[in-house]
Order: C-alpha cells, then structure tokens, then sequence
C-alpha cells in the first residue's frame, strides 16, 4: 500500500488549506486513515483519523473546530481541511492507513512520505 500526500505550502496566519492523501495497492476502504504531524524538534503527534465509511471521526483536541478530515472511497483519497493556522501548525504533515481508528501511531501500518505546511505570523 502506498500513500501520497499533497498540499502542503507557505501560508499565513488564518489562512486555510487542504491537505489531500492519495492511496494505491489495497483496498482504501478497508483503511481507517489517518493524519499526523511533526513539528520541528518535537515528536510525531496524531491530528485525525476517519473510519472506512467517513462516518466517524476523531480529532485532536488541539486543531479541533479547525480541521476537518474526510474521504472520498471513490477516490481512494483522504483530506483533511486545515483552517484559521497558526504558526504552530508548521509541521510535515503525515498521512497513514491503518485497522484501528486510533490516536496511537504504532497502531497505523502505511505510512505517506509527509508534505510541510509553514505558517507565517
């Protein structure tokens, strides 16, 4: 199983973007996806995650009311909308597939190569 994620850039504070994860070689619906990130000199932390059918969601409490993960089965594609950044949303942001819908990132199996996302005050 392979993952891409795109979307990444520069932006400025209070500025959105949507980050898009792209999935081949299994069966995406399978997957729980998920999102997480790493900031400069600070360890892997989750961000989101979605179960098979979109239907539920879990959100970090520290992005929650700012960002939106979802999915479209039908395009083997996750997405998670990132509104009003802030500064402390730089990071490489990660895609991942997985069997739990979980925080926990040793439970995700596949893991996408990460897109950076700065944000500018």
């Amino acid at each position: 199983v392979q993952l891409q994620a795109s979307g990444g850039g520069l932006v400025q504070a209070g500025d959105s973007l949507r980050l898009s994860c792209g999935v081949s070689g299994g069966t995406f619906s399978n997957y729980i996806m998920g999102w997480f990130r790493q900031a400069p000199g600070k360890e892997r932390e989750f961000v989101a995650a979605i179960n098979w059918s979109g239907g539920t969601t879990y959100v970090a409490d520290s992005v929650g009311g700012r960002f939106t993960i979802s999915r479209d089965n039908a395009k083997n594609t996750v997405y998670l909308q990132m509104n009003s950044l802030k500064p402390e949303d730089t990071a490489v942001y990660y895609c991942a597939a997985g069997r739990h819908l979980t925080d926990i990132e040793g439970a995700y199996e596949y893991w996408g190569r990460g897109t950076l996302v700065t944000v500018s005050s």
